[in-house]
């Protein structure tokens, strides 16, 4: 088992609607294909910083197969909807990591 973790820094003006767009347009999209399963939407409190907000996306995947297909076939379109609708305001650092114990 795999996490598929994505850290955003969001523009602190833009924190509270980036936040709805998860929940609502982006997590029901990317559940739909169920690739990507268990999502947990966390917002991180370390490294604050005065004109940003960062929050930490994960989903569990069953291995790098199964990301790399959803990544073809869904990730990149909705990242390019995220950057229509929000532009230069959020920055994504995607992490793969593996489940030891």
């Amino acid at each position: 088992m795999l996490i598929y973790n994505t850290t955003y820094q969001v523009a602190i003006d833009d924190a509270r609607n980036f936040v709805i767009w998860l929940n609502e347009c982006y997590i029901p999209e990317v559940e739909k294909q169920g690739l990507l399963q268990s999502p947990r939407l966390t917002h991180i409190l370390s490294h604050k910083e005065e004109d940003s907000e960062c929050f930490s996306l994960q989903w569990e995947v069953e291995d790098s197969a199964a990301l790399h297909h959803w990544h073809t076939r869904q990730g990149m379109k909705l990242n390019e909807e995220m950057m229509k609708v929000f532009k230069d305001k959020v920055v994504g650092f995607p992490t793969l990591m593996e489940v030891i114990k």
